[in-house]
């Protein structure tokens, strides 16, 4: 009985050694899994825009709650600086 279990674990192992070496069946086509960046590449970032990003995710990355708290206060500050230059340039007495 006990060579029967030394041949099966002999067995098992070469079978792992030829998977490992490329000899079974092949691993499927890589392909880039990460996030579409949507952050247009030139121009001035909206609010909005840094709504919009994602980030790819990573062993050992980051924490998605701090990156996320970090791009919504980014947004807000955006949007609050966007009106305060509307108002300033919509302002009749500033002209």
């Amino acid at each position: 009985m006990m060579w029967f279990f030394a041949i099966l674990v002999v067995l098992a192992m070469g079978g792992i050694a030829l998977v490992a070496a490329g000899r079974g069946a092949p691993m499927g086509p890589a392909y880039d899994d990460r996030p579409d960046v949507t952050v247009p590449r030139d121009g001035v970032l909206g609010a909005e825009d840094l709504r919009n990003v994602r980030f790819s995710l990573a062993f050992r990355g980051y924490r998605m709650s701090e990156v996320d708290s970090l791009l919504d206060r980014l947004a807000r500050e955006k949007e609050q600086a966007e009106e305060s230059r509307e108002r300033v340039q919509g302002d009749p007495a500033s002209e």
